[in-house]
């Protein structure tokens, strides 16, 4: 009788439209709030996608120790791991920063494990049906995704807010003990750089100098290393959360790929509202798409989602600076930075600007910023522009 029940639960989950609901936003909004609440009325099962839920980095526990070869990797230099990779994956090198170590790690990860590419991997999964040029099918058919977000100035006060809770509820004493446990050797050891594993996540680096303080510290600097760890665990939570957000609207909103599902916004300012702004709106939206019917809560607009970003590798001999993507490249010709040093090769290399001059005319606002820095092409030396500017055009689009 049981298993009968079971199987019949099952079953009325697979038909539930949607059969996923994805809650998005940053810290501090309410998700798992939200995530509660929806998943008493559906009856169905939360799964927490946290980014600091970690895999079982301990040595000898019986797995293969990809993630500890992974973080043997991260431990190298960036130059020196990117250089393993264009060796074995040339087409991934060419779309990963020189000092993005953890994505260089990981793509050397999978084609250890695999002994596939991984850009070819991606590139299979971009090509099955229902997939683009972000990914994959995807996994659930007709997902729902909710965006909780809030005016700035309100989230703020509430994520300081948040923060004393935390220190009223002992959380500094936690974690002096953690230290006590497993940082401090480490430290001693010159091993911690608080880049792994649960040492990444927010405080630990925020209050090294409190935890680390010499005994013979008077009260006085201690108490002031302490405050100190305060504001910045505070200033770091709320860049966290705009980093968050930044996230969503970038990969949700502004450059979404043709499968991405419809976002539905709300507005999570107001707590005393919160039943009001948020749980009705989201449980209205949930009953018209499980009547598959149109939702009276329109969809967040996707913002310029005719924009492709091509992960193209560029390099700016002026800044010295090597630039994965389209988009990004326009912004950095766009930037102060580069216009100040174009300022200042003109200045050295007067016979710069009069050559410049005498380039084919150009409407583009990216090829006139690019004419508007000089350099020697040598014969031979690759594809560049008149601006020194080397580019390999990756055809990978995001």
């Amino acid at each position: 009788m049981a298993a009968s029940t079971l199987s019949v639960q099952g079953a009325l989950r697979r038909a539930m439209v949607p059969s996923l609901v994805v809650i998005l936003g940053a810290t501090g909004t309410g998700k798992s709030k939200l995530a509660i609440e929806i998943g008493k009325r559906l009856q169905g099962e939360i799964i927490s996608a946290d980014s600091m839920q970690q895999e079982n980095e301990e040595p000898g526990d019986g797995g293969d120790g990809s993630p500890n070869r992974k973080l043997e990797l991260e431990k190298l230099g960036g130059a020196e791991l990117h250089k393993r990779l264009a060796e074995v994956d040339p087409d991934m090198a060419a779309m990963l920063h020189p000092n993005d170590k953890r994505k260089i790690a990981r793509s050397l990860q999978i084609h250890k494990e695999t002994g596939i590419p991984h850009s070819r991997l991606l590139e299979e999964q971009r090509g099955q049906e229902g997939g683009d040029g972000l990914g994959g099918p995807l996994r659930y058919k007709d997902p729902c995704i909710f965006w909780l977000h809030a005016d700035m100035e309100a989230l703020d006060k509430r994520l300081d807010a948040r923060v004393e809770d935390m220190l009223s509820a002992g959380v500094i004493q936690e974690l002096r003990d953690f230290h006590i446990r497993y940082n401090r050797q480490k430290i001693q050891d010159n091993s911690q750089d608080y880049q792994h594993g649960i040492f990444q996540s927010i405080g630990f680096k925020e209050f090294h100098d409190y935890l680390t303080a010499p005994e013979s510290s008077t009260q006085q600097e201690k108490d002031s290393l302490r405050d100190k760890g305060i504001e910045a665990l505070k200033i770091a939570t709320r860049r966290y959360a705009r980093k968050q957000n930044k996230w969503v609207r970038n990969r949700f909103l502004r450059r979404p790929g043709d499968n991405i599902p419809a976002v539905y916004g709300l507005d999570v300012t107001d707590v005393s509202r919160w039943e009001e702004t948020v749980l009705d709106p989201a449980l209205q939206i949930l009953d018209s798409l499980s009547k598959h019917e149109e939702p009276a809560i329109a969809p967040v607009r996707a913002q310029g989602a005719e924009q492709r970003n091509k992960r193209s590798h560029h390099t700016c001999d002026l800044c010295d600076k090597v630039i994965i993507g389209d988009l990004e490249w326009t912004a950095h010709l766009k930037s102060k930075k580069h216009h100040y040093h174009v300022r200042k090769k003109r200045k050295c290399d007067p016979s710069c600007d009069q050559s410049q001059r005498s380039s084919a005319p150009s409407d583009s606002a990216a090829e006139t910023l690019l004419k508007d820095s000089c350099d020697t092409v040598a014969p031979g030396s690759g594809d560049q522009d008149s601006s020194g500017t080397t580019h390999e055009e990756v055809p990978v689009t995001l």
